[in-house]
């Protein structure tokens, strides 16, 4: 799936997309994968003060530049969302019985973004079994 983020620190619930595609499993896994080394994926909650929680600790996580990364010759000066992506998973995994995701009544499949404004491409991969 291609997504298109806003802002330079943002969280995209994309469970919707997730369910879609696990819909017509009865059993099996569903893995979410990012491309991207600037962005995460993240199974977490969704309340509204907590979102703004997430984004205001993940923008500030790191101290001020300097960074290498940032003199090289990709000079595009996005070291720290490198960084930031040390602390999130490039994929989660999600059961799926009976056709829904099997998800705690709280939980949701998140792309976090650290980067942006970007489209970005996520990979949804529906295994069977």
């Amino acid at each position: 799936m291609e997504l298109r983020t806003r802002k330079r620190v943002e969280f995209a619930d994309i469970t919707g997309e997730v369910e879609r595609a696990a819909a017509k499993t009865k059993s099996g896994i569903a893995c979410v994968t990012t491309k991207h080394t600037t962005t995460g994926i993240k199974i977490m909650e969704s309340e509204a003060g907590l979102m703004r929680d997430y984004e205001r600790c993940l923008s500030s996580v790191l101290p001020k530049p300097p960074y290498e990364h940032d003199r090289s010759h990709c000079g595009d000066g996005n070291a720290d969302a490198h960084l930031k992506a040390l602390f999130l998973p490039s994929s989660e995994c999600v059961p799926i019985e009976n056709g829904k995701l099997v998800l705690g009544a709280w939980q949701r499949v998140f792309f976090v973004e650290m980067d942006g404004p970007r489209t970005r491409e996520i990979t949804i991969k529906v295994l069977e079994g």
